[in-house]
């Protein structure tokens, strides 16, 4: 396996998490965050700690995945959300399997830990999200915001959503051009104290979301 991995994290005002994220991250894995328009000091934060930090202007999460893919140094991406949910430890775990040539897309499906980690409202759309996939031959459970997957390959799928509906237009992408996608169980905590979810925090921010994706699905981008 290459002995570094740039490690994408999309981020809007996480400064709170950013210290413990980016401290956790294992040798070899450098972190890059995409500012997304933050207010709390995230990019100052994220520099003090070690940091490569880009800016998006455009608000969406598919938009600072975008601009952190074509930020990106190094073969293998880590996709991973800045908000302290996820242990970055397991990112080794999760590239494995792309590193050997045994998978194209390793997804991190999630298992809540702790009490509030994911909310009903956000558990439920996920669901039904995942299970229209799987009508559609996608084999996943979760659309997971922590994934690992070759740079060149994931521009070339050319995802155009850049909002919510980026991960979901990437593994209906991922699918039709005969990805091997993997998903493996991770840890699903609660956010970091001093933060708050743009999707979960809330039943109006889940139901943004899945109008995102569900307008993804609707465009007919099938495998």
């Amino acid at each position: 396996m290459e002995t570094e991995v740039d490690v994408v994290l999309p981020c809007l005002d996480e400064a709170a998490a950013l210290p413990g994220v980016l401290a956790a991250l294992p040798p070899g894995y450098r972190a890059l965050v995409v500012d997304n328009g933050s207010t709390d000091g995230s990019p100052e934060v994220a520099v003090a700690h070690g940091a490569r930090v880009v800016r998006e202007t455009r608000r969406g999460y598919g938009a600072a995945v975008h601009t952190g893919l074509l930020a990106a140094r190094t073969e293998l991406v880590c996709v991973l959300d800045a908000d302290g949910s996820f242990d970055p430890g397991e990112l080794p775990r999760l590239a494995t399997p792309v590193a050997r040539g045994r998978a194209d897309l390793v997804a991190g499906r999630r298992r809540p830990v702790g009490r509030g980690a994911w909310p009903w409202h956000a558990r439920a759309g996920n669901a039904l999200l995942a299970a229209g996939l799987r009508r559609r031959g996608v084999p996943v459970h979760d659309l997971s915001p922590i994934r690992v997957a070759r740079r060149a390959a994931l521009l070339d799928l050319d995802i155009a959503d850049r909002a919510f509906g980026y991960p979901l237009e990437l593994l209906l992408r991922a699918a039709a051009a005969g990805w091997r996608i993997v998903e493996l169980d991770v840890a699903y905590a609660p956010r970091a104290a001093g933060t708050r979810s743009k999707v979960s925090g809330s039943v109006r921010g889940t139901a943004r979301a899945v109008r995102d994706m569900t307008g993804v699905l609707r465009a007919g981008v099938r495998p």
